[in-house]
């Protein structure tokens, strides 16, 4: 989305990463001025998806762009506005998806029903209208919340990294030979 309403030539945020600059429009945006559907309301899983937020946000951003007569890499004069419709909407969807995710494995002995924390990590867990939504959640439903600095959320290739060092550490999972493994780049 940030890519799409050309935030690299917005002046507040031409050296920001999309998600920072998305959370950083939306502060002074009005997530009430577009309202975006929810992905996968038909669904009563956990899984995510933001294809179809995606896809409605696209067609949305075209649209502004027909009403204020600019083209593709203008920004919009809404492009607040935007931002924080954008991110309610992935924040709530993360939300209700992750409070599925509790109730099923409370339900399911997978957490105990008391003394339960929820980890918050990666690259949402730096948004702080995110985190406080899970935070939210968390207090309602007596779970502690653990969320790494978000200095330390921005890439989930460091944490996979992280994760790697500990294995190494532990001798757990350590493949010591790797001659018959193909690699395929994607």
């Amino acid at each position: 989305v940030a890519r799409r309403l050309s935030l690299k030539n917005h002046p507040e945020c031409h050296s920001m990463a999309g998600g920072k600059a998305i959370e950083h429009l939306a502060q002074t945006g009005n997530q009430e001025l577009l309202t975006f559907r929810l992905p996968m309301q038909h669904y009563q899983s956990c899984d995510f998806s933001f294809s179809g937020l995606q896809n409605l946000v696209y067609n949305a951003i075209v649209q502004k762009e027909k009403e204020e007569g600019i083209q593709e890499g203008e920004i919009l004069s809404c492009v607040e506005d935007v931002a924080a419709a954008v991110q309610h909407a992935v924040a709530v969807h993360i939300i209700q998806r992750t409070y599925r995710a509790m109730l099923f494995c409370i339900k399911n002995s997978i957490l105990p029903s008391k003394n339960a924390t929820l980890v918050v990590s990666g690259g949402v867990a730096s948004n702080q209208y995110i985190r406080k939504g899970l935070q939210n959640l968390a207090d309602a439903n007596d779970f502690a919340i653990m969320c790494p600095p978000p200095r330390l959320c921005t890439d989930n290739g460091v944490m996979i990294a992280w994760n790697g060092i500990e294995r190494l550490r532990a001798g757990l999972g350590v493949l010591h030979n790797a001659d018959g493994i193909r690699y395929e780049p994607r």
